[in-house]
């Protein structure tokens, strides 16, 4: 197991507040807090001189449904509390699915209001070569009917 700064760069989202963004339907994701939709919670309008963050990062709910974690298939902006994880070495989509269920089985750290702001970083996860080999057979189009199965098994490894 090692650090979640091991193989991920911990980074602070755009910070955006969705009340204040015009929503566009062919825009922009708009991903929070939420546990919901892979997080996104809208479509904004493109904001001129912010770059949105590009696809293929992990978010992570600092706040709010803490540990949320979700791959990020389009570029997005990011609301309050709301950590992007972006690899410092390739992985393959299932690996990073693979990882933010790994950081969804820590949740239960985080309970009564506690933020995982100070500590995401030093989550421990498995390790690159550490990952299970049926994490690449892995079938991303039902990879939803699948997931509860995977926590169960990833919590038994993680836990004992």
């Amino acid at each position: 197991m090692i650090a979640v700064s091991t193989i991920f760069d911990v980074i602070y989202g755009v910070n955006l507040e969705l009340n204040k963004l015009e929503l566009d339907y062919n825009g922009v994701n708009f991903v929070s807090r939420t546990a919901k939709n892979n997080g996104v919670s809208a479509k904004v309008k493109r904001i001129d001189g912010v770059e949105p963050i590009p696809a293929g990062m992990i978010t992570v709910a600092g706040g709010g449904s803490v540990m949320e974690s979700f791959l990020q298939p389009e570029e997005f902006y990011s609301g309050r509390d709301l950590y992007y994880l972006r690899p410092k070495f390739d992985f393959t989509d299932q690996e990073k699915i693979y990882y933010c269920i790994c950081l969804r089985a820590n949740k239960y750290r985080f309970n009564y209001g506690r933020q995982a702001n100070r500590t995401l970083k030093d989550i421990l996860v498995p390790s690159r070569k550490e990952i299970p080999q049926w994490v690449s057979k892995l079938n991303l189009s039902k990879l939803e009917n699948d997931i509860s199965n995977i926590c169960r098994s990833i919590q038994e490894s993680l836990h004992g």
